[in-house]
């Protein structure tokens, strides 16, 4: 369908199947492709697209009103956006919050973001849920220019998926640098002291940055390093305790550089928290598998069943690909799976100091029912220590 653009219409998504919707653009003109994917969270929209690991991905908002808090330095988890785009319901809402530095629409542009609003979300939600999470293409034009859905439905043909993609590296620092925490002037804070003063690497496969603030508050000296490091230069630190990272894209293209150097870490002994990608890593590594989801999981309630403690954790998280439960070795326990799909969830070395959740413990945003999992690591260096 060709449509000529006037101030109420100027943009459409498109996807594969030739399915399109029309609404306003939003961010930068322009036209913007990659794997659509949905969130449920409520809150934290600038979270979520500062989050390394939607590199290559646009991302629908389930909640309809975005913008509401405007946005702010602090927020964000990276200084840099990966992301290629996003979809809300309805026009981005004025900013109303005594921390809002600026309005979603200029941040977005600032960052040379396009998206679409004035969309049905819900529709296009089920038909993500229904057809799976591939590409589309948005496309953002002056009025009086010519939207053509056939167009834009052949070029998202020849784009390439996200199976099989590399982008750890894409995001990840290129030198190493020290982490201080971050003070936040509005939230909670951690009351409790930690004394001990224990190294940790942090393998940056694509970090956010409130990973690295609960990881200072915690008591770690933090030294983070790119995501192709080896272990060589790992070593280099003298680390009490390493962390493997979340971040984007395909983990068994990613494991043909990182799963090596884990293998070394194990071999050593040296303790291992992991999460999302570095749990993917982690579990590669140590000899299980990994796999693309149908539609994956992002959001700030999913249930998380803790095996060893019988209780049920909500949590924050953001993967589109998953370690099965199926062909687990005798040397891995599985600690947590997922109350919606039964995907495994975390792990446990039972022969090493290592351990790792698919999910966010650091939460941002979303409950902190999953903060524990910090003082877990303080626990195995110490026992490790001993």
């Amino acid at each position: 369908m060709k449509f000529k653009a006037n101030k109420n219409i100027n943009a459409v998504i498109c996807m594969s199947d030739g399915t399109y919707f029309f609404g306003k653009g939003v961010g930068r003109k322009g036209e913007t492709h990659g794997e659509i994917c949905f969130n449920t969270a409520i809150t934290g929209y600038q979270e979520i697209l500062t989050d390394p690991s939607y590199a290559g991905q646009i991302i629908t908002f389930t909640f309809p009103h975005i913008g509401n808090v405007g946005c702010n330095i602090d927020d964000n988890e990276a200084q840099k956006l990966f992301c290629k785009g996003l979809v809300i319901r309805e026009d981005i809402t004025q900013d109303s919050s005594f921390r809002s530095k600026g309005h979603l629409n200029s941040w977005l542009i600032k960052h040379k973001i396009t998206g679409i609003c004035g969309i049905d979300t819900r529709a296009l939600t089920r038909a993500i849920r229904t057809k799976g999470a591939g590409n589309v293409i948005i496309a953002y034009v002056s009025i009086g220019e010519e939207l053509d859905t056939e167009t834009l439905t052949k070029k998202i043909a020849k784009l390439p998926t996200l199976n099989g993609m590399e982008l750890c590296s894409t995001v990840s620092t290129k030198k190493s640098y020290k982490w201080k925490s971050k003070t936040i002037p509005f939230g909670e804070t951690e009351t409790q002291k930690f004394t001990h003063d224990y190294n940790v690497v942090v393998m940056d496969y694509g970090v956010k940055e409130n990973i690295l603030n609960c990881l200072v508050d915690h008591g770690f000296n933090i030294t983070v390093l790119p995501a192709q490091s080896s272990f060589a230069e790992v070593a280099k630190h003298k680390p009490d305790g390493i962390f493997l990272s979340n971040g984007p894209g395909d983990p068994f293209a990613t494991s043909q550089y990182a799963a090596p150097v884990i293998r070394e870490m194990l071999e050593k002994n040296i303790p291992i928290f992991g999460i999302c990608m570095g749990h993917q890593l982690l579990s590669i590594a140590s000899g299980l598998s990994t796999t693309k989801m149908f539609q994956g999981h992002r959001g700030a309630n999913h249930p998380v069943k803790n095996v060893a403690q019988g209780i049920v954790e909500i949590t924050s998280q953001n993967h589109g690909f998953c370690v099965p439960r199926e062909n687990i070795p005798n040397h891995i326990e599985v600690t947590h799976y997922s109350l919606f799909d039964n995907t495994i969830e975390g792990i446990r070395l039972k022969n090493k100091p290592a351990f790792s959740v698919q999910y966010h413990p650091e939460s941002s945003p979303g409950p902190h029912d999953s903060r524990y999992l910090f003082k877990q690591f303080i626990e195995l260096i110490k026992e490790n220590k001993a």
